[in-house]
């Protein structure tokens, strides 16, 4: 795999370290998680199509850069 397939802020070892933490999750674990998953005040879960999954992570990707630029202007001192 090349460098650049990785998802933006992950490389080879960021991927490796994210297959360890969930093979190394118990039945437990991964139940709890998923469970505050469903119980975050922040996101909602949703049925896309497939089709439109590259629609959609789009739009949150956009979505996120005008918030992150709003917050740069908004920030104490500038």
């Amino acid at each position: 795999m090349r460098s650049n397939d990785f998802p933006p802020g992950l490389d080879e070892q960021g991927v490796r370290d994210l297959i360890e933490y969930y093979e190394s999750q118990t039945d437990e674990e991964a139940a709890a998680e998923h469970e505050a998953a469903l119980a975050s005040p922040t996101g909602t879960l949703m049925e896309v199509p497939t089709e439109l999954v590259p629609l959609v992570r789009d739009l949150i990707a956009r979505h996120l850069k005008k918030r992150q630029s709003r917050e740069k202007s908004w920030a104490p001192g500038s």
